[in-house]
């Protein structure tokens, strides 16, 4: 995604001022101070209600953006092995860089849930409850196939 397009979301304003893409805080996660979902989704709101972003942020174009952003985040893995996939984030640029794309991702999906009124949290608990059912852990040892 280019520059532009990330203001046009509201994305670079997720990650701090200047849209300068400082990455993730570790220490300050770890800390705790990291904020929950919904304080994370009404910011996005805030940034791009201020913007009058609103018409862009159609439920089309929100997966449009998100669809692009998972590629994004696809392609970093693309010609990795899966030894080289287990260990991206033992580099601290290619780490920066994966955190940076799932930042991206996240900010779409929960500008997504917003537009549409969707509950994230609650639509994927629902989720892995409906898949507890349907894939219930096999007594043979078979294994089955994810979604």
């Amino acid at each position: 995604m280019n520059d532009e397009a990330r203001t046009v979301a509201g994305v670079d304003g997720v990650r701090g001022a200047g849209g300068s893409g400082a990455g993730v805080d570790v220490a300050a996660a770890a800390a705790g101070a990291v904020p929950d979902v919904a304080a994370l989704q009404r910011r996005l709101v805030e940034f791009a209600a201020a913007r009058d972003w609103g018409p862009y942020h159609t439920p089309k174009n929100l997966a449009a953006a998100l669809s692009v952003e998972a590629s994004e985040l696809v392609e970093i893995f693309q010609w990795l092995t899966p030894e080289q996939s287990a260990r991206v984030m033992e580099q601290p640029e290619s780490a920066h860089r994966v955190a940076d794309e799932v930042a991206d991702v996240l900010a779409y999906l929960l500008q997504f849930c917003e537009v549409l009124g969707i509950d994230p949290l609650a639509a994927l608990a629902a989720k892995i409850e409906r898949n507890e059912t349907r894939f219930p852990v096999p007594e043979s040892g078979v294994r089955h196939s994810s979604e």
